[in-house]
């Protein structure tokens, strides 16, 4: 089969992947299955409820692959739909702040704290917790690679593979404005030991956990 051509026009990736599922009548269900994910994580992306995952995801090849689509195609709408949403950023939750700042260094978390309590500091909140929340989907990432691990775990917490990966791959979705205190919980706290910022380079240290 010729390689597809890749598209002229980014549309919706919801759009994209409802319009290739009719004209090659395929299912919801068969995509999930192929590319390792809930029915109803398939429907909520068609139907447009859900931001398209980053145009980094893996998931975009076998989804590409079972639509026979450009290899290109997927990432390149998601790209340019996730832009299409704004730049403006709301806080992340309160709870979420101070888990973060219980794992900054002592003699800045103090001073961080009143600094973040000001109405001006949303973007700086924003990037401190883009930052950590990434560190923390690098590991996840890796996690995903390991089906075989992830297996394993699924079986020693009494748990489906797929709730595991689909609860791993709803990390991955979170956003600096839309992490809970439960994913940091469950997936912050776990790998980072602490972490520095110097208020005039904005450049942070994160120190892992061992």
């Amino acid at each position: 089969m010729p390689a597809a051509a890749p598209l002229k026009n980014p549309v919706p990736v919801g759009q994209l992947v409802r319009r290739r599922l009719r004209e090659l009548k395929r299912t919801s269900r068969e995509l999930a299955e192929a590319v390792k994910v809930t029915e109803a994580y398939i429907a909520e992306l068609v139907a447009g409820r859900r931001r398209p995952p980053a145009p980094g995801s893996d998931l975009y090849a076998p989804m590409g692959k079972f639509l026979q689509l450009h290899r290109n195609d997927l990432p390149t709408c998601a790209r340019v739909e996730r832009s299409a949403v704004g730049t403006r950023r709301r806080r992340p939750a309160p709870e979420v702040r101070r888990m973060l700042l219980e794992l900054c260094e002592p003699g800045k978390a103090r001073l961080l704290g009143r600094r973040l309590g000001k109405p001006d500091s949303t973007e700086l909140e924003c990037l401190i917790v883009e930052r950590l929340v990434e560190v923390a989907q690098g590991f996840v990432r890796r996690q995903l690679d390991d089906e075989v691990g992830l297996r394993v775990a699924a079986t020693r917490e009494g748990r489906s593979y797929l709730d595991i990966r689909m609860r791993l791959l709803e990390f991955l979705d979170a956003t600096a404005d839309s992490v809970t205190a439960h994913d940091c919980e469950e997936f912050v706290r776990p790998r980072i030991a602490n972490w520095d910022l110097d208020m005039g380079t904005r450049a942070m240290r994160i120190v892992l956990r061992s």
